[in-house]
Parts: C-alpha cells; structure tokens; sequence
C-alpha cells in the first residue's frame, strides 16, 4: 500500500509538471503517511537540516498562530517553528536577538588605560581625526552621559559591519579565506549594537536626537565604508582610537555614578541576561562590562591595523582572528 501511494505522488506530479509542485505533493505525502512522515524526519536529521526544528506540518505556506496566552504571534514556515528555550532556573527564554549560547561573561580585568602612541603619519592623522570628533561630541552632550553612550553606540557600531561586508567581498572576489576576520569584526558590530539596546533601555532619546543618528549614520557609513577601501591599515587605527575614546567616557560615566550625578538604576533585563549578571546587577555593572567591550574592541582594531601585522610579514588573513573575544 505503501509503495502504491508514493507511486501514485510521483506520478500525479509529473503529470503536473514542474518540480515545485513535485516536492510539494511529495511533502503531503509524507505528512499524510505516518511511516512515510517518520522517514521524511529522519532524512532530515541524518542531513544535518535543521535538527532542532524538524516538525512538519499539513498545511502548506506561512502561517501565523497565536500563543493560547493570545497576547504574542508566533510565525511559522512550512510548519518550521523555533523550538522553545529555557533559562537554567527553568523560566522561558523572552529574547529573540540573542541565543543563550551567545551570551557571556566580560573581561572586567582587562586594563582601560591603555593607549596607542601615534607614530607614523597615518595614525597621527586618525588620532587627531577622532580627537576633533570627541571635541564636538561634548560640546553637544556635555554631561548628559546616557545621551552621550547612545550616540557613540550608534556609530561604534559601524566599522566593524563595514569591515566585515569588504572583507567578505574580497574573499569571494579572491577565493581566498578571511582568517575568521570577517566573523570577527561582524561579532564587534553586532556587541557595540546589544550596547545600544542596552542603553536605549535607560535613555529615552528626543527628536532631535533621533535625527541626529539618522544624519550621523548615514554621512558616518558611507565616510567610513571609502576610508576602509582606501586604507584599511588607517580605518583600523581609527576605530582603535574611537574606542579608546569610548573607554574614557564610560570611565567618565562610572565617575558619575559614584559621584551621585547620575542615579545607580538597576540593570536593564537584557543586559541581565546578555552579560550573565547577577539579578540585583545596577547600572554601575552594566557601564563597567560595556567599558570592558570597548577595550577589548580597542586592541582588536589596533592588531588589526595592517602596519602591526606586517612587521611579521603577513597580511590580516595570515594572522588569527580573535572570534568570540568582546
């Protein structure tokens, strides 16, 4: 019998015409025939596609279903949905931005005060570039350092999106490999953005400041995507120094908060849960792992400004990247 069904799909589909329509038919198949279904699950297990979300469902196309709560929709394709996650004390997982897996503990032992000496022209040129940056940044914002944090998330966040698409480019125009640094400068861009949705739990930006991060990302991305194509070795060691610049003024936060003039709030839930802190966590603890970020991503871009690596005589791809290191 079973073998008669399977026929019969097979040829009703090339009746039809078309091989849409073929797998389609056959998927029916499988979810109408009980062994038919166990053996289509596990072609996909053995396949390595998709282990964790395997279940087939009947009917064909998206779906949309509401949660029997009605107050979230969950969306389906091809009865594929997300499995659901848990936390370790057993409570369900609420973020769709970040994995546990990806979540982690950041390196506070890591010294801040560590700053590149410009030698060369170039890194003279990046110092004094960032520098005047910083100047009218604090014309603009003064002491309002939450304000502040949310406008250099904005544009820390750039380099290393802009990096990694060029890098992943030159790869596939080369056929070369990237040295992990493709993932690696697109982990620092996607760190320096959980930052923003960190702080854009704590600050509540106006309108003109919401235009100001329109007009500063787009002049900032097109500005920095020709820098990176004309010298990648300078676009580094300017990021190196925008992020120093970074740690000075997250170390000029925490002053604040010590201080009294900025109010020790607690955390924010997702930074609760993106950096592993404890519950009573406050925000003292949240501007301190960002600080530690932001000097991890400081040494990253001056190893990765290419004159470093070419004291060695290797080219970026030749020298390890540091995945996974925030």
């Amino acid at each position: 019998m079973k073998h008669f069904l399977v026929k019969s799909v097979v040829a009703r589909a090339l009746i039809a015409g078309g091989g849409r329509n073929f797998n389609r038919q056959l998927l029916t198949a499988a979810t109408t025939s009980p062994e038919l279904k166990l053996r289509h699950v596990g072609a996909i297990h053995n396949s390595g596609y998709w282990p964790r979300m395997s279940t087939l469902a009947p009917s064909s196309g998206e779906k949309d279903q509401k949660e029997e709560n009605g107050n979230a929709v969950v969306s389906s394709y091809w009865g594929i949905t997300r499995q659901k996650i848990k936390r370790e004390d057993g409570t369900e997982w609420p973020w769709n931005c970040f994995m546990p897996w990806e979540t982690y503990r950041a390196d506070v032992s890591i010294d801040v005060t560590k700053h590149h000496v410009p030698k060369s022209f170039s890194d003279k040129a990046a110092f004094k570039l960032v520098k005047f940056l910083r100047a009218l940044s604090d014309l603009y914002f003064k002491e309002r350092y939450g304000c502040h944090a949310m406008m250099l998330e904005t544009i820390a966040a750039v380099p290393g999106m802009v990096g990694g698409m060029l890098l992943h480019l030159k790869s596939l125009r080369k056929f070369q490999h990237s040295g992990g640094w493709i993932k690696a400068l697109l982990e620092e861009a996607e760190n320096e953005r959980m930052h923003l949705m960190t702080m854009v739990e704590l600050v509540n930006p106006k309108w003109h400041e919401r235009l100001l991060v329109i007009t500063a990302q787009g002049v900032f991305f097109n500005a920095f995507f020709v820098f990176y194509l004309i010298s990648p070795k300078m676009a580094h060691r300017f990021v190196g120094y925008l992020e120093e610049e970074a740690v000075i003024s997250y170390t000029q936060h925490l002053e604040a908060i010590e201080s009294g003039k900025v109010e020790n709030v607690p955390a924010p839930a997702i930074a609760i849960d993106y950096w592993r802190l404890p519950k009573d966590a406050t925000l003292k603890d949240v501007i301190t792992v960002i600080r530690a970020d932001e000097a991890h991503h400081r040494d990253v871009n001056h190893f990765a400004s290419v004159s470093d690596i070419q004291h060695q005589g290797k080219e970026l791809r030749e020298a390890p990247a540091p995945v996974g290191y925030h």
